[in-house]
């Protein structure tokens, strides 16, 4: 089998920065003191991403409300001169997290102006020390403002969130079916993952390995050894495989794993060891060729700086929730494509994440072939005059109406009741 194509980051990594690769003998600290030239790196991060030069008056915020039916989360942000912008938040975790947008970030905006949005997201960072909660409890409640925000900006600009970001790259995007079938046997689970398969026509598709965060424990045992031959032999050559092992395996099993990975022509390799093992995850990406993939956890833009410049990464990932919106995001994705790689983001599963996904990837030049899928959420009735919001042969339209390009249902959301503090 050949797979050139998917060797082409590898190899452009490799070419390009061989010497300023770290020698794996080296500890973590002679790491950080041993490390390539960043400066540009830290110009992209100072750069601004929002294009705010259609706003000529300010943009003020009157209120900012958190809704809440069942256990689904609606942000609602409304200005001073009459506009308005709707989200969806990540219902799974929002449940647990209400309180800290409540009381942490909705009263620091009020009063606000809109068009210092990223000044505005260093200053709320110290506000209330709320960096001392930096990770998915902070920055989940922070994407959730954005997102209604930027809902609110483009619809008084009259464009998608992704013109927001920047010139509009990628109007369709083609996906990967995700799936997990941990806890089924290796046949259980290629039958499983051929059947979600066939229903979007993905042309490529992404699967479990291992135990999550198991230190090598199957689930249940053998399943990967006998999975992954069998994924490449039922979907052949032409398939893009990824597989993500969420980060299920100390640094020599996960060498072992990636090698028979690249036996079978795999196409990325995603948190091979726990995300936050930073030194262990550049060993595994030097002594491996497939392309190592991570990041969805990553709450840090100065770990992303170093796994960066670096090459710890060849493929990153943050999800545009757990990392605080799209405009850190795009500061890694631009990072990203500064030394040749691909920007991946993961996406959340609830709500409408894979729109916030598609609106970011449209403005990514350096996005990835292949995209995330988990399904569309039919339980949030919506309407789109700009996108069937379905896959078909594999590829989805971007909706390119003001803002989000989607109305909520009104009476959907007159369901909903106000969250207090």
């Amino acid at each position: 089998m050949t797979f050139n194509r998917r060797k082409f980051i590898r190899n452009a990594a490799v070419t390009g920065i061989a010497g300023t690769l770290l020698h794996p003998s080296r500890s973590w600290g002679e790491a950080l003191s041993w490390q390539t030239d960043l400066s540009d790196l830290d110009e992209l991060i100072a750069k601004p991403v929002l294009d705010v030069s259609l706003f000529t008056q300010p943009i003020i915020v009157r209120s900012i409300e958190l809704l809440r039916f069942g256990d689904n989360f609606l942000c609602r942000v409304r200005s001073t001169d009459g506009a308005e912008g709707i989200s969806v938040s990540n219902n799974m975790v929002m449940t647990h997290l209400y309180p800290i947008f409540t009381r942490r970030v909705q009263p620091f905006f009020i009063g606000k102006d809109l068009r210092h949005w990223e000044a505005l997201l260093e200053e709320v960072y110290v506000y209330q020390s709320n960096y001392k909660m930096q990770n998915l409890a902070f920055w989940v409640p922070l994407a959730t403002l954005e997102f209604a925000v930027l809902d609110l900006m483009g619809r008084m600009a009259n464009r998608p969130i992704g013109r927001l970001l920047g010139e509009i790259h990628h109007p369709q995007i083609a996906v990967y079916q995700a799936n997990n079938y941990r806890g089924k046997s290796a046949e259980e689970s290629i039958d499983l993952i051929e059947k979600d398969v066939r229903e979007t026509h993905a042309k490529a598709l992404k699967f479990k390995v291992g135990g999550r965060m198991s230190h090598n424990r199957d689930f249940p045992p053998g399943r990967t050894e006998k999975l992954i031959p069998l994924v490449r032999e039922r979907f052949g050559d032409e398939m893009v495989i990824y597989a993500d092992s969420n980060g299920s395996y100390t640094t020599q099993e996960a060498i072992r794993i990636g090698k028979l990975m690249e036996e079978h022509g795999f196409d990325f390799y995603e948190e091979p060891v726990p995300f936050d093992w930073y030194p262990e995850t550049l060993e595994v990406a030097q002594a491996l060729t497939i392309p190592i993939a991570g990041g969805e956890q990553e709450p840090s833009i100065r770990n992303f700086r170093w796994m960066i410049g670096n090459h710890a990464l060849q493929i990153v990932q943050p999800d545009i929730f757990y990392f605080g919106g799209m405009v850190r995001s795009m500061k890694v994705a631009r990072m990203a494509a500064a030394r040749g790689m691909e920007c991946t983001p993961h996406i959340s599963g609830s709500g409408l994440g894979y729109l916030y996904m598609m609106h970011f990837v449209s403005a990514v030049p350096n996005a990835g072939p292949y995209h995330e899928f988990k399904g569309f959420n039919k339980e949030i009735p919506l309407e789109c005059v700009t996108s069937s919001l379905s896959s078909k042969d594999g590829v989805v339209e971007v909706p390119s109406g003001p803002g989000l390009g989607v109305d909520i249902d009104p009476e959907y959301i007159e369901k909903h009741q106000l969250v207090s503090a």
